[in-house]
């Protein structure tokens, strides 16, 4: 037997509970201002979830069409449960996270040669941080993470047409890297 609920209902009932979360939890709204120093902005939302858990979301881009003559674009989607040993927004934390990213950038293996990369992948990781209370408002995470990133891309040469590697489709690649790091800057709303 299905179920036939009204999307008026349903659309109504989901923005009731969205926003009973809001009114109930801590929300902060935060800009990472070490990766903003190279033109590299990563912003992000961290919500409340419980005594001493949020729910941190955020979203990183290098929109550089050009470095060292190599591409660097890239965008990362990042949803990660946090853990605080004390309180909630305060001191060490420990973060799970799991997100997609596009690239077209040379990965570091490549570093020195004509070759650079074009795909999609996903992460699997972890972060360290700490956060310090400025004032009511205001506080600073100090961050850093890493894990397994899974790609899937396609090789390219730099100077030259073509690809430079011969799958018939995409070429895959995993391994361990640290792909997480700064200050960010965050805002209680």
């Amino acid at each position: 037997m299905a179920v036939n609920i009204p999307m008026k209902k349903l659309s109504f009932s989901l923005f009731i509970f969205l926003f009973s979360i809001t009114i109930q939890s801590q929300t902060y709204i935060k800009f990472n201002g070490l990766s903003a120093l190279v033109g590299v902005p990563q912003v992000g939302i961290e919500t409340s979830i419980g005594a001493k858990s949020t729910l941190s979301i955020d979203i990183f881009a290098s929109f550089w069409k050009s470095f060292d003559g190599k591409p660097m674009q890239a965008i990362m989607l990042t949803p990660e449960y946090r853990y605080y040993f004390k309180e909630k927004y305060k001191g060490l934390y420990l973060g799970a996270h799991t997100g997609p990213d596009a690239y077209k950038l040379q990965k570091w293996n490549y570093w020195g040669t004509n070759k650079y990369e074009k795909g999609l992948g996903y992460r699997i990781g972890a972060t360290i941080g700490y956060q310090k209370k400025l004032s009511d408002k205001l506080t600073l995470d100090a961050f850093i993470g890493g894990g397994w990133h899974q790609g899937f891309y396609k090789g390219y040469y730099t100077d030259q047409p073509g690809r430079y590697e011969s799958a018939t489709k995409y070429n895959k690649s995993g391994e361990w890297l640290p792909y997480r790091g700064g200050v960010m800057i965050s805002y209680k709303l």
